[in-house]
């Protein structure tokens, strides 16, 4: 899809060197074509806020206040091009929270300056987001019509006639989200109002975040009499960490305000041309040691119980003891793994190696429809065993077509078994489903619970669509561990060494909180507190009832395993949306559990909180609301007489709603699994004579196919040639026939006799 995308825009740049920009025109055409050495995929790709004229009939395409001549053209678009829209204005708006989460607002103005003013296009908007960004919600504003998406949950969506072509909302890529707006006149300024999440990255003391803000030149007015305004608005709201100082910052930011744990910053300016940089900034918090808070918050919501989070920061001592460890490897080497996200995860695993310790101990387990063992047991990480190793994961294996992850987790669990003195954990990674995941589960919670104190903590990471995440999480929350995913072959390697960075740099760990043994009243929504690492915060959250207690402690075992006490200050989340900034992860850890527990009521509760927060959700679907707006003088409308512009525009009928695609990641694919599709893959569609098969047969068939393996059968069929799959299509067509006709025969001639 991106290559596609990519081969649109282009189109669309080339096409767009027809309008006629005035004397400026010459230099608007010359700056369209990127330099020859950056001509990539990803150049095409948005990295900003972008929005683009959808034209399938380049007749369409001109200047709509100053129509030129324009040679004739044969022929469409198909697929259509992409003309990027010039932006008129932009502002952006960063808000910071507890030190982990940013809500992110972009206002725009774009106007369509490439389509005749009688006619009109779709207009395409792409959303860019950072690290694990989550889309939060688009409004347009148009002058007769505007439109917001809103999500509503799955027994709602049912009852929508309307549904939007894949093409018209989706991800374009991980962290590229695309909407399309129906048609829109040529000469028309779109007001945009784009919102989503995205996580703040942290290391050695020091947060960060990086905001897509990186505007191609082709998007600036060619006329330079047009006032072009950029404003960028920053606000940090730490509440648990002072000494909070500013560290680094892509663009000219000004302070303006500064309170205790808070502070604001403002860029404003009139600009020649568009940022041509990401939005960049940094800042540490003063404290070298482990610190943290509570955070309370009255909420009146479905639940009607107040929000806690608990946050505990690793502080940026360096030289603070990280603990002893042994390790085991877990790595799929299935069919589909094979090629980039294999060679990704080998690569990962070789930099974890060279990361441990001469006293760590580790082992390597390759499985697919077999486990194979770097050692039979577990090796002291000495140079000579860590050149073996990088060595023995460089060969091929026998590469297995199923997946069967319980013998090489079963083992790894059994290699830990012993430990002394030492933080046992496996890393598991993988890119498929398997059959029996909440087994799985099931085995884990017992064995870990029976181990006790030094049961191993298990980190599991995702790859690609196919394999279910959730189930992944939820091993990872049983296991005490931390989950990671890359959905992009882009990311594998640079995501999964994150996290095994933060697996291996636990420094305290066997955390627990005192008072929420002996309270009733308080749900921690994780089952079991993970570790805290020196490369990432560690958020505990959950609702509780009544009071909360006045007095809280936080125990735990430092690496050099003596132990840790430290009171929590606690105080209330002030100017903090704290449900907000915890609902994307809250959604996500809720289906984990919905999802292995089976529990209705949990999806019920997961489909409250996404529509609440307008986080997208395994139980909600995304819509787009239209609405038509007319000009009514006021003096029709009593009330309203006396005040208003009598031209004011109000709306006028109820809004019409567009179901998107779904935008979830489901929970897996079993039969992609099976069929070794590889990540980053789509499932072959069907050829249209085994669609033809199946309608023909369903009615007729029906009985014998339930009876049958139906998708086994449908498999069959989309392997077949074209013509042996239509002889087959006829000869069902007939028997079918046949069949239609003995019930007539029956119907009609109920007495054979007559």
């Amino acid at each position: 899809m991106a290559e596609d995308f990519a081969k649109a825009v282009e189109d669309g740049l080339k096409l767009a060197k027809r309008v006629y920009l005035g004397k400026d025109n010459r230099t608007v055409a010359r700056r369209m074509a990127p330099p020859l050495m950056e001509r990539s995929t990803n150049w095409y790709l948005p990295s900003a806020p972008m929005v683009y004229a959808v034209i399938s009939d380049p007749r369409m395409v001109d200047n709509p206040d100053m129509p030129s001549y324009q040679p004739y053209v044969h022929g469409m678009y198909d697929p259509p091009a992409l003309i990027p829209l010039q932006m008129m204005g932009v502002n952006l708006n960063v808000d910071c929270y507890v030190d982990t989460t940013a809500i992110i607002v972009v206002s725009g103005t774009w106007r369509i300056h490439c389509v005749m003013g009688s006619r009109s296009c779709d207009c395409l908007i792409a959303v860019p987001m950072g690290n694990q960004g989550s889309i939060l919600g688009v409004e347009v504003d148009l002058p007769t019509k505007s439109y917001v998406t809103q999500l509503i949950g799955e027994q709602e969506s049912k009852g929508i006639g309307k549904i939007a072509r894949p093409e018209d909302g989706g991800f374009l890529k991980p962290h590229i989200f695309t909407l399309t707006i129906p048609q829109i006149d040529g000469g028309t300024n779109i007001s945009i109002k784009l919102r989503w999440s995205q996580k703040l990255s942290y290391n050695s003391g020091r947060f960060s975040l990086t905001v897509p803000f990186c505007f191609p030149e082709y998007v600036t007015p060619a006329i330079k009499k047009i006032s072009k305004k950029e404003k960028i608005e920053l606000n940090v709201n730490s509440s648990v960490a002072n000494g909070i100082l500013c560290k680094a910052t892509s663009h000219p930011l000004k302070e303006i305000r500064r309170h205790e744990g808070k502070f604001s910053f403002l860029y404003e300016a009139e600009i020649f041309k568009w940022s041509n940089t990401d939005f960049r900034f940094s800042y540490s918090v003063s404290s070298g040691n482990i610190f943290g808070g509570i955070l309370l918050q009255s909420l009146y919501d479905y639940d009607q119980r107040d929000m806690f989070c608990i946050c505990l920061f690793p502080g940026s001592e360096q030289n603070r003891k990280v603990f002893k460890k042994e390790v085991v490897f877990v790595f799929d080497i299935s069919e589909s793994m094979q090629g980039r996200p294999l060679e990704s995860t080998k690569s990962a695993i070789s930099a974890a190696l060279s990361k441990l310790s001469p006293e760590d101990s580790f082992n390597i387990i390759a499985f697919s429809n077999e486990a194979f063992q770097f050692s039979t047991s577990m090796e002291l990480a000495s140079k000579d065993a860590i050149e073996r190793a990088t060595a023995w994961i460089s060969t091929k294996y026998p590469v297995g077509g199923s997946t069967n992850l319980f013998i090489p987790l079963e083992k790894a669990a059994d290699m830990l078994s012993n430990t002394r003195d030492s933080i046992p954990m496996i890393f598991l990674v993988t890119d498929g489903s398997v059959i029996d995941e909440r087994n799985i589960c099931h085995w884990l919670q017992k064995r870990l619970t029976n181990q006790g104190v030094l049961s191993p903590s298990i980190h599991t990471f995702g790859i690609g669509s196919f394999c279910n995440h959730y189930f992944l999480r939820m091993l990872a929350m049983i296991g005490r561990g931390e989950y990671g995913a890359a959905f992009d072959l882009d990311s594998i390697e640079v995501q999964m060494n994150k996290l095994f960075s933060k697996g291996l740099s636990t420094v305290l760990a066997n955390i627990t909180i005192d008072a929420f043994d002996d309270c009733e009243e308080i749900e921690v929504f994780s089952s079991r507190i993970p570790d805290l690492s020196l490369e990432s915060p560690l958020t505990i959250y959950g609702r509780y009832q009544g009071s909360f207690p006045d007095n809280l402690k936080v125990k735990g075992i430092l690496g050099d395993l003596s132990s840790f006490t430290m009171d929590l200050k606690i105080q209330r989340a002030k100017d903090m949306p704290l449900d907000s900034v915890l609902a994307r992860r809250q959604i996500d850890l809720l289906t984990a559990q919905a999802w292995f527990s089976e529990n209705k009521r949990l999806e019920e509760e997961v489909a409250k909180l996404s529509t609440q927060t307008c986080n997208i959700s395994e139980y909600t679907r995304m819509t787009l609301l239209e609405k038509n707006k007319m000009l009514k003088a006021l003096k029709h409308f009593g009330a309203w007489k006396k005040k208003g512009d009598p031209h004011k525009i109000v709306e006028s009928e109820p809004p019409e709603m567009i179901l998107l695609q779904r935008l979830s990641v489901g929970f897996g694919d079993l039969i992609a699994t099976a069929e070794n599709i590889r990540p980053g893959s789509q499932e072959p569609e069907l050829p249209e004579v085994a669609k033809i098969f199946i309608k023909t047969t369903s009615n007729y068939f029906g009985g014998i196919c339930n009876l049958c393996c139906c998708m086994g059968c449908i498999r069959c069929c989309s392997k077949m040639n074209n013509q042996c799959a239509t002889t087959l299509t006829q000869l069902c067509t007939a028997v079918a026939c046949i069949g239609c006709l003995h019930c007539c025969s029956e119907s009609c001639c109920p007495n054979q006799d007559d």
